[in-house]
């Protein structure tokens, strides 16, 4: 333990979606560089492994109607491992600033006076589309892509909903982050915002890992065809008309899903 009279380093690392081999460079260093790691509950096993054996790893995850650390709990034990002077990564899953309340931590640790190293990661609202063959963006099809939170705190939730329908009026690609719960009513909004039943729509889950699972449809049928495919958290829900390219580019691009071992670049070696 390092003396209380030398602030410890902390650092806000984005694990990307799954996929270890994206992670950043930098975000492996400081990661084999860790004596105390707090993860997510997304982050995979092949990550974790990178840390130095002597680190030590507190899950402070969060489960959709499961475990769950509350945020409060995950500020007071960065700041007191911060004053303990230890070198600490917060290791979320994506990137920490895309609705992973990576600046709500940042705030704690500042208002405690400690500051923090960022470290963007690759989010999974553009790599899991990418990984399935659904580029977000295409000329002629679709010039913009809009990014939004199935999920809310209950108090918030109307209020979500109810941006959903803007967002689906404005045309384009939209990108649902944590949408399997609420996917019925993410179809109902959308539709009725105006857009066809027969857009397409894609389910993309575990997007990057070596258990990716794909499901495209179209707004219509999307519901069912989840259902049926017994698909679960955590997945993108993808739509618009970028969702029709896949099937070309797939037979042109090699799938991202596959996992390898990199236990040669862990601490442990």
């Amino acid at each position: 333990m390092k003396s209380n009279d030398q602030p410890g380093h902390v650092a806000l690392i984005g694990a990307g979606p799954g996929d270890p081999e994206l992670l950043t460079i930098k975000a492996w260093r400081l990661l084999t560089m860790a004596e105390v790691v707090l993860f997510d509950h997304l982050v995979s096993p092949q990550i974790l492994a990178l840390c130095p054996a002597h680190a030590r790893l507190i899950d402070v995850g969060k489960i959709p109607g499961g475990k769950a650390t509350a945020q409060e709990v995950i500020h007071a034990l960065l700041i007191k491992e911060a004053r303990q002077g230890a070198r600490v990564v917060r290791l979320k899953g994506g990137d920490p600033f895309v609705f992973g309340r990576g600046g709500e931590e940042a705030m704690a640790l500042k208002q405690a006076g400690f500051g923090c190293e960022i470290v963007p990661g690759i989010s999974s609202c553009i790599a899991a589309p990418a990984a399935a063959g659904i580029p977000v963006t295409h000329r002629h099809v679709s010039t913009h892509f809009t990014v939004v939170t199935g999920m809310s705190a209950r108090a918030g939730q109307q209020e979500l909903e109810d941006s959903w329908e803007k967002i689906a009026a404005a045309g384009g690609t939209i990108i649902f982050l944590m949408g399997v719960r609420k996917l019925e009513r993410i179809v109902a909004r959308v539709l009725a915002a105006g857009r066809s039943p027969q857009t397409p729509a894609a389910m993309v889950r575990a997007g990057t890992r070596a258990d990716q699972q794909v499901v495209t449809s179209t707004l219509e049928h999307i519901l069912r065809d989840v259902r049926a495919a017994g698909m679960r958290s955590p997945a993108v829900l993808v739509v618009g008309e970028v969702v029709a390219l896949r099937e070309e580019l797939l037979l042109m691009t090699q799938h991202a899903g596959a996992t390898h071992d990199l236990s040669s670049l862990s601490a442990h070696g």
